[in-house]
């Protein structure tokens, strides 16, 4: 039990540090988003293009969630996937953002 105790600590560290988050925001973006979001499909503006992302981004997070979690244009609501939850969608979100600033 002794030897477990580090690798228990630094589990819960990263779960602390939020680090698990983006990993979970990378994972939905992969499942969810990529595959409009890799090639631009319907005008989606592509993950890391800060001059495709850059008039959305002014909007705010809050504008770019609520058109994610109800869909805009051809964007389905959630990507798609009802079965995300709105934090996994928010987690999705944030990886795509950091991508742009």
């Amino acid at each position: 039990m002794k030897a477990l105790l580090p690798v228990l600590a630094a589990a819960t560290l990263t779960l602390s540090t939020g680090l698990s988050q983006a990993a979970e925001g990378k994972d939905v973006y992969n499942q969810a988003c990529a595959m409009c979001h890799v090639p631009g499909l319907a005008n989606a503006p592509k993950f890391g293009d800060k001059d495709a992302w850059g008039p959305r981004v002014k909007t705010g997070r809050e504008a770019l969630l609520t058109s994610v979690l109800k869909g805009k244009g051809a964007m389905p609501a959630k990507g798609g996937n009802p079965k995300l939850s709105d934090e996994d969608v928010g987690a999705a979100l944030d990886f795509m953002l950091a991508a742009v600033k």
